[in-house]
């Protein structure tokens, strides 16, 4: 699904000077490469702070932690994502209140996070999945009405724009009160273990969160809060330095062979193509509130399962992001949902397949892909 042998050839040189640097300062957490790192991101984020962490879950909770949520409040999120993402709601012992997604994007839907509303809401997590940024407009408005916070889930689409209405533009991830990210290795920002981070441009937060990543303390065994040990070691920082410069290139080489996928599978009557520039009002130029973190497909003639079995004959990697419903799987059943509430997700789950995608895909590649599938979908 990913190539990171080849993306690794190109920044080679950078990522074996600056580890043997590390190795040869013996300065491994905290060192001069996550202050700069951190520096960097602010920058291209233009938000006033990123505070690393270990990783991308732990940003989640931390980003919660510091909201100073309390056990019992309702958080609000999509069913159709990662565990992660109500994992940590749960382990905060919040109460997670999925709701139902878009058809067009697979991004949470504003009109469902409202119908959720209760008194108990406090806050609500939208998840910019497989790269395409949620309707940030509409969900910040929701939240200004009710008065809740937004934590935006932004481990899938680091270097995704936003465009509001009025033609302005924010990069995800410095859009709401606060928002986190992965540094997962296939992540469109990886790095060669875990790590994460959590931004924000409130100045109060800020100073609660670095408190808390580093188990409470801001003076060496003094701990004024709940802290927890969660930290971006240096030599990750350093992979993520020789990254950063080249991120736009990244997502840029994503979004063209997303193109490609496109092209050729225009037409395809059992096929339906990822939407873009939706979420963002239809104002997108070339993509850019997508960095397509994952290619996904639907595949509607109920042969889903079978094609996912044809390209691992044919070896071609695929991923089905997700099988299950959150509010299906046996740690998170709520007697509170109705599945008439999760119509979209019901069949997502049915349909949705995700091809290779990667900053090194081949011409050829991409059209050994699109072939197997459409004559296997025509057979």
């Amino acid at each position: 699904m990913v190539d990171l042998i080849g993306q690794y050839q190109g920044i080679k040189k950078q990522v074996d000077e600056s580890i043997s640097h590390i190795l040869n300062s013996a300065a491994f957490i905290n060192g001069p490469e996550v202050h700069a790192f951190q520096k960097e991101l602010e920058e291209y984020l233009q938000v006033k702070h990123v505070i690393p962490c270990a990783n991308g879950t732990d940003a989640l909770q931390i980003a919660m932690m510091g909201l100073g949520l309390q056990p019992g409040d309702e958080i609000i999120t999509a069913d159709f994502t990662f565990a992660a993402t109500v994992e940590v709601i749960a382990l905060l012992r919040l109460t997670p209140v999925l709701v139902d997604v878009e058809p067009d994007t697979f991004n949470i839907d504003p009109l469902a996070i409202e119908k959720a509303i209760t008194p108990k809401t406090k806050a609500i997590v939208p998840v910019h999945l497989f790269g395409q940024c949620a309707n940030m407009e509409a969900i910040m408005e929701i939240a200004e009405k009710h008065d809740l916070f937004v934590i935006e889930d932004n481990a899938q689409a680091i270097g995704a724009d936003y465009t509001f209405k009025d033609g302005t533009k924010k990069k995800a991830g410095g859009i709401a009160h606060v928002a986190s990210t992965s540094f997962f290795p296939s992540k469109n920002l990886g790095c060669y273990g875990d790590g994460g981070a959590i931004f924000t441009n409130d100045d109060d937060l800020a100073h609660t969160i670095r408190g808390i990543v580093n188990h409470g303390m801001y003076t060496r065994y003094h701990h004024d809060v709940v802290g927890v040990n969660s930290r971006l070691d240096t030599i990750q920082a350093a992979v993520l330095r020789a990254k950063l410069p080249r991120l736009n290139s990244y997502c840029n080489k994503r979004r063209e062979a997303a193109r490609k996928y496109m092209k050729a599978f225009q037409g395809q009557e059992h096929i339906v193509l990822p939407k873009t520039g939706i979420s963002c009002n239809g104002f997108c130029e070339n993509c850019d509130c997508h960095v397509f973190h994952q290619f996904t497909i639907r595949i509607m003639n109920g042969k889903r399962d079978l094609l996912a079995d044809h390209l691992a004959q044919k070896n071609i990697p695929f991923g089905i992001y997700y099988p299950i419903p959150l509010h299906k799987q046996k740690a998170y059943a709520d007697s509170r949902y109705n599945e008439s509430d999760f119509t979209v997700t019901n069949e997502l789950v049915k349909e949705v397949i995700s091809l290779p995608m990667h900053t090194e895909l081949e011409d050829d590649q991409i059209s050994f892909i699109t072939q197997t599938v459409i004559k296997f979908l025509k057979d």
